[in-house]
Order: C-alpha cells, then structure tokens, then sequence
C-alpha cells in the first residue's frame, strides 16, 4: 500500500468518528449552540486532520530523518488548510463579537480572562509533558547552562510567542510536540489586536485596553504575515453571514456539494494551502459553514460536536502522544521497520486511545476552568476595583 493512500485516512476518520459517538452516547452530547453548531463540529474534524497530517509526517520522518510536508496533496492539506480553517474560525467569532459591540457593551475583561482560562490550562499541561519527555531524553543531566535551560523554558511557557527553542540539548525540541505551537502566536496576536480592530468597525473600547492592545503588538516580535489572511477570510466571512441572501444560499444540499467542491479543488489542485487561490476556495467553504451549511447534517451529529467538544486537545496532545509512541513504545529502531499497512494500523490502533485521552482532558482540565470565568472575572474586576479606589483615596489626601 502507498504510505499516502486515502484508506488510511478513512480508516481513522471512522474510527475517530465511532469513538466519539459513543462517547456522545455514554456521557452526554454537548448542547447545541443554534447559531454556530456548524463551526463547533467542523473544530474536531480539523484537528483531527492535523494527527493524520503528522501522522504521515512520521511515516517518512523515520524513514529520512527529514521532517518535512508529505509528498501528498491530501496529507499536506490536512495540515495546512485545518489549520488556515482553524484562523478563520478565530477571526469569525472573534470579529462577530465586534460587530455585535455596536448594539451591546463588550465586557473586554471578560473576554481576555475567558481566551486564558480556555487556552492556559491545557497548554500549561502539555508543556509539562514536553518537559518531561526532554528530561527523560537527556537523561536527567544538564546539557547547558541552567540559566539558558530557564530561559528556553519560559519562551515554550508563554506559548512560543517569543520562539519555541531546543531544550537542554534536545534538537529538534519542537518534533515532540509535532510542532504545533506555532499557530499559537498567531492567535494571541489577533485577540490582542481585537482593541484596535474594534474600532474599524465603530466600537470603542475603554482607553486603557486600546493603549495595551498597540504596546503588546509593538513588543511583540514580528511574525510571516501570510497567515493574517486567513483571519481576514474570517471576518469577511463575518460580514458575509449577515446577509439574507447568503444564509439562504448557505442552507441546503446543493450548498454542501458547492463546499465539498471547494476542498476538493484546494486538494486537487494546489499542492498547499500558502497561496491566494487556495485560501479564496477555503474562503468559499467556510462562508457556507458559517452561514449555517452542516455538510448533509454531518457537522451538527452528536458525534461530530463531541469531537469539536475537545478540539483543542486533540490539537495539543496528539504531536506528544505520536512521539512517545514511536520512541518509548514501539522504539525507533522498530519503527523504522515497520511495513506501510502496520504502520498505519497502528495509527488507526491509536485513534481511540487518542480520542478518549482528549476527552478525559477536557472534563477534568479544560472545562473546570472554562466554568470559572464569571468567578474569576468577578475577582479580577473586584481587585482592580479596589486599586482604582485607594489610588483615588491616596489623591484626594
């Protein structure tokens, strides 16, 4: 079999898909946000897609020593495009909230502790592991100045705004997570942008977050520009939606054929999704599922909106979860010799395993602090109260 052939993929999108349907039946759907469930199931198919994509990636790092996109269109896609669909949904939802801001107040401190409290945990859980897995490759010894040690620590601690370098000799630190904290500067960047992007659209937001919102983006180190892009398909796309006549468009079969269409050209023909063309048609898709499409009802399954439910996890633990794998598990040297169908038998194999990992994660990490956002927020504002109170004090006497 081709180590780029389709059926594998398949394979562990069912699995994937069955797994998480029964999940959905065991403990409960998640409840169903009439306005955007199309998004909430689209979110665990791309992250999905981004295991299969290293997956792949795997596959020939350990038969080359190269880690590099596949030679494929399909798995290259599975990464590039998830990803470029992943900004889209930020800067849809996120630029929605905006326009909504000039009929109703944005509460921007809540909005800020709500992004942390969804995002820290989890990550701070997965930098932990890929500590772990650095220590245990150097073999508890230290292979560079503490002082260094600390600071490449603190660089992956604050979500690699400010670089993602090699741990205590360990290179390339970055493979044991897959990579995939990159997309994550990108993402704070937008949200710390959203001050200064209010006000295009005539929103206002308290002075203070405006000025922290433009020294944040000037202290922050420069990063590619392409990638902005795809936010910009988003919150086209968040004009777009407003409209009657796309809505209207956007509900039906036909409309879901014309957005299957659009990634099957993507995948057909462009070999990645860093180009106009490409990222116009990924455009066109998302338009649709934001408008309301859900893919033959696909995207709106129990099933798919518990995959959604724990994206983010899959997203973050699946690049650690493939590299203890292959290294402590299975063993590189075995690894290497493992035909096309073992391999990929063993990445179906992993699938559930994957899946009911993220779901624990979600339960027990990542939803307990999304529920403290109120409380949290009401703390914060409490102090901050208090401060604004004895500075005013401290004036007047």
């Amino acid at each position: 079999m081709d180590p780029v052939s389709p059926l594998p993929a398949i394979a562990a999108l069912t699995v994937a898909v069955v797994t998480s349907w029964m999940l959905a039946n065991k403990y409960g759907e998640p409840p169903v946000t009439a306005r955007f469930s199309s998004i909430d199931g689209l979110r665990g198919f791309l992250a999905f897609f981004v295991f299969l994509h290293h997956s792949c990636i795997w596959y020939f790092y350990l038969h080359t020593g190269k880690w590099e996109v596949p030679p494929s269109n399909l798995y290259t896609h599975f990464g590039q495009s998830s990803v470029a669909l992943f900004f889209m949904i930020t800067g849809f939802l996120f630029f929605s909230k905006l326009i909504e801001g000039r009929s109703k107040n944005i509460d921007w401190l809540r909005l800020f502790i709500s992004r942390l409290l969804r995002l820290l945990p989890l990550y701070i859980f997965v930098i932990f592991l890929l500590f772990a897995v650095a220590l245990t490759l150097s073999k508890g010894s230290l292979n560079e100045p503490m002082s260094t040690l600390l600071v490449s620590m603190l660089r992956w601690a604050t979500f690699t705004l400010f670089g993602s370098p090699d741990l205590n000799g360990i290179s390339p630190t970055g493979i044991i997570i897959a990579g995939v904290t990159w997309s994550l500067p990108y993402e704070w960047v937008f949200y710390i942008s959203l001050p200064l992007l209010a006000l295009t659209v005539g929103v206002f937001p308290p002075r203070t977050y405006v000025f922290l919102s433009a020294v944040s983006l000037m202290c922050l180190p420069s990063l590619p520009s392409f990638h902005y892009l795809s936010f910009l398909g988003g919150i086209a796309a968040a004009f777009l939606v407003r409209s009657k006549s796309v809505q209207r468009m956007a509900v039906g079969k036909l409309s879901s054929l014309t957005g299957l269409t659009c990634l099957a050209l993507t995948v057909v023909f462009f070999p990645t999704s860093y180009g106009l063309a490409p990222l116009l048609l990924l455009t066109s898709f998302f338009v649709l599922i934001a408008a309301g499409n859900s893919l033959f009802g696909f995207l709106v399954s129990p099933a798919s909106r518990t995959l959604g439910q724990f994206a983010y996890g899959i997203y973050l633990i699946h690049g650690i979860t493939l590299f203890v794998l292959f290294n402590f598990g299975i063993g590189l040297s075995h690894s290497r010799g493992l035909s096309v169908v073992q391999y990929w038998a063993i990445v179906i194999g992993i699938t559930p395993v994957l899946i009911v990992i993220c779901f624990l994660i979600f339960i027990f990490i990542e939803h307990p602090a999304m529920r403290k956002t109120s409380r949290v927020t009401s703390r914060v504002r409490s102090i901050l109260a208090g401060r604004a109170k004895i500075q005013t004090t401290l004036k007047t006497d």
